[in-house]
């Protein structure tokens, strides 16, 4: 329970607060199954709900949202800035595999080696406010002369061949 709410009943809206800050961060998080497998039942889905909300209880991911295709699972969450990207999908792919594996072993059959997730994942930063045009627009608007000390561009990396 997240002030007097289950942990899946917390608005995306609210900030977190701690001593000395305000946050409200993020995330979307795609984890692919190894091989690609069609393992999501209803039965694993609904584990993978009890999970996530196990989760949240222990550390500070919150699951805004999870939805299952196929093959992969699409996360929504919010967490702490002290938490990197990295490690809350390290933190969520890592328990969730360990407790499907212990909770469904009929999956085992279907994914051998032991391993539920592929070794990747993608993830996002998701605005809730604004858009970085919009916060561009925010900074310049702040004070009565504003001057713009640097404008750099956004890259998208890529894998040197």
């Amino acid at each position: 329970m997240l002030r007097g709410r289950p942990w899946y009943n917390v608005r995306v809206s609210e900030h977190r607060k701690k001593r000395h800050n305000k946050t409200l961060l993020l995330y979307h998080l795609v984890c692919p199954t190894k091989y690609r497998k069609e393992v999501f039942s209803h039965a694993v889905e609904q584990t993978l709900k009890e999970i996530c909300g196990e989760i949240t209880k222990r550390y500070e991911i919150y699951y805004v949202e999870i939805g299952t295709d196929q093959d992969h699972v699409h996360f929504l969450i919010q967490t702490v800035p002290m938490m990197a990207p990295t490690r809350m999908a390290q933190t969520t792919k890592s328990i969730t595999a360990k407790e499907l594996f212990l909770r469904h072993p009929e999956i085992k059959k279907l994914l051998w080696k032991g391993h539920f997730w592929t070794s990747g994942y993608y993830v996002n930063t998701v605005g809730h406010y604004a858009n970085e045009t919009v916060i561009r627009n925010y900074v310049k608007n702040q004070g009565k002369n504003y001057k713009r000390i640097h404008r750099g561009q956004l890259t998208i990396f890529q894998d040197v061949v």
